[in-house]
């Protein structure tokens, strides 16, 4: 009898145990990824002054300041710069979610001639560089005369392969046998997926609409080589002017609010939808 307790003793000291060591790591950790984010937020709120004056940066300040934001707002346009990212993000997931969910459903379910070796194709342009696909974007932009407009920051980003993939595996662990039936009873293809197949998919599409809303959000390289007119500028190349114009490096406090107020947004969606994200992602990546 005393043996047995002996060994609950030990056991219920090797999981206290081993859960101390699994909150100690896991507190680490969060520490090590969130510090870049304090950093930047305490950043922005030290003043000019007290920021050059720090030969050895300090992980505080005693005279917290909101005079940065205001700099970053008038040392460019970074409200005319919103509305621009916020436009470009809307139209785009907006167009990218009517491609994504056709073409995912036209893989998973349709017949026709070739959709394996279309599909397999499609999957092998994943494969291609991302400069690669840069550089022909802009020729065919610039040959389409339609660098510095919506249009051509919006078109080279409506389809994803990957988000279509994705998709489309969610869509094939709908059993098949109730797409049969409803063809039985005279359902139309639009109508199937628009009553049975995107309702059972809800999580997968709204994990797919946050990637792609933060993928837009944060594009930088698309933008700054199709538009260099500022009344197309984004969030992003408002930052990049801050730095060109010299504020940027003369004031570094000022840019960290800018980034700072472009980042909330993002930091806010995720907080919101992130367990939808996962769910998502986890039935994307299950088959059966």
């Amino acid at each position: 009898m005393e043996n047995y307790q002996e060994i609950i003793k030990k056991n219920k000291t090797g999981t206290i145990v081993k859960t101390a060591l699994l909150y100690l790591g896991l507190t680490l950790w969060s520490i090590v990824v969130l510090f870049p984010f304090y950093w930047m937020i305490l950043t922005s709120v030290k003043s000019y002054s007290s920021y050059n004056a720090e030969y050895v940066p300090k992980l505080y300040t005693l005279a917290p300041t909101i005079r940065n934001y205001i700099d970053a707002f008038t040392a460019v346009p970074l409200a005319r710069y919103f509305l621009n990212t916020l436009i470009f993000t809307v139209l785009t997931t907006a167009l990218m979610l009517f491609v994504t969910v056709l073409s995912a459903f036209a893989f998973a379910r349709l017949r026709f001639r070739g959709k394996d070796i279309v599909f397999a194709f499609f999957l092998s342009l994943m494969m291609i560089p991302n400069e690669l696909v840069v550089i022909t974007n802009y020729v065919t932009v610039t040959d389409l005369d339609l660098r510095n407009s919506f249009a051509g920051l919006i078109l080279p980003s409506v389809a994803s392969v990957f988000y279509i993939y994705l998709l489309k595996e969610n869509f094939e662990q709908i059993p098949e046998e109730l797409y049969k039936a409803a063809k039985v009873d005279g359902t139309s293809d639009w109508r199937y997926l628009w009553k049975v197949m995107i309702p059972i998919c809800r999580p997968t599409i709204v994990t797919i609409t946050i990637l792609k809303v933060i993928e837009c959000w944060n594009s930088y390289i698309w933008p700054r080589l199709i538009t260099d007119d500022a009344m197309y500028f984004l969030v992003s190349n408002g930052i990049q002017e801050i730095r060109e114009n010299g504020f940027g490096r003369e004031n570094i406090p000022a840019m960290m609010a800018a980034v700072v107020v472009i980042s909330l947004p993002l930091v806010v969606l995720f907080l919101i939808f992130h367990k939808k994200i996962m769910e998502g992602v986890s039935r994307g990546g299950t088959k059966g």
